[in-house]
This record gives structure tokens, C-alpha cells and sequence, in this order.
């Protein structure tokens, strides 16, 4: 059965970015990545089509990292530091948004959460 696409709004910890995407699998394409970035921060993603990702409220207030090839772009809060989203490497015109911080969103009924093999990640072969 194919799954109507779901959106959702995600915010960060204090309240200052305020972001709102379309998920193709809803919260159900939850996973976490196993890359030495992502392994450090732990934190779930969801799928959203990355063209759909509209910051309704703090843009200025978004800071990027970005390392290596510079493909995948990880934005945080200023303010809270929290991770809100970011731009996949394995696909770009895919974004990761933080489950943790999607409104009404409980991670730990997600659990057990899979996770994609970052560390040998085919743009790196």
C-alpha cells in the first residue's frame, strides 16, 4: 500500500527556527546514519523532499556545517545549537529532518530506529 506523503512542522529547542517539509513515508522513513559526523550527534532523521523544506521562522538564525566533499549541509540553531535538518550527500535533493524535533513527534516509539552505513558511503569509493 503506498503511503501518502505527510507534512510536518519541526523546530528547534528555544523556538527560533521554525521549519515546515513534505515527507514522502511520513515518520515512518526514520533512520540514523553511521558516518562520523552523524555518530557523534545521534540524533533520528526523517525523509523530506528537499525542495519542500520552507523555514517559516528563523532563517538568520540557522548556522551550517559542512565538511569533506561539501555535498551534505547540516543546519543548527544559533541560539539552542539544536540540529534541525540537513541536506543529504547520498542524494541532495533529499533532506534529513531531526525527528526530535518534530511537533508532536516521539522518537522513542520509532525505536528500534535503523541506520544507514555512512561510513561506506558510495561517493567515497
Amino acid at each position: 500500500m503506498k503511503r501518502a506523503p505527510e507534512t510536518h512542522r519541526a523546530s528547534c529547542h528555544c523556538g527560533a527556527v521554525v521549519l515546515e517539509a513534505t515527507l514522502p513515508l511520513g515518520l515512518m522513513s526514520a533512520s540514523r546514519c553511521t558516518c562520523s559526523f552523524c555518530r557523534r550527534r545521534s540524533a533520528a532523521a526523517v525523509t523530506a523532499i528537499a525542495s519542500s523544506v520552507e523555514i517559516i521562522q528563523g532563517a538568520d538564525n540557522l548556522t551550517r556545517y559542512t565538511w569533506g566533499s561539501h555535498t551534505a549541509k547540516h543546519y543548527f540553531c544559533k541560539t539552542c545549537g539544536i540540529y534541525t535538518h540537513h541536506q543529504r550527500r547520498s542524494d541532495p535533493r533529499e533532506c534529513g529532518v531531526n525527528l526530535g524535533c518534530i511537533e508532536a513527534a516521539e522518537p522513542w516509539k520509532h525505536e528500534p530506529i535503523p541506520y544507514t552505513d555512512g561510513v561506506n558511503h558510495k561517493s567515497d569509493t
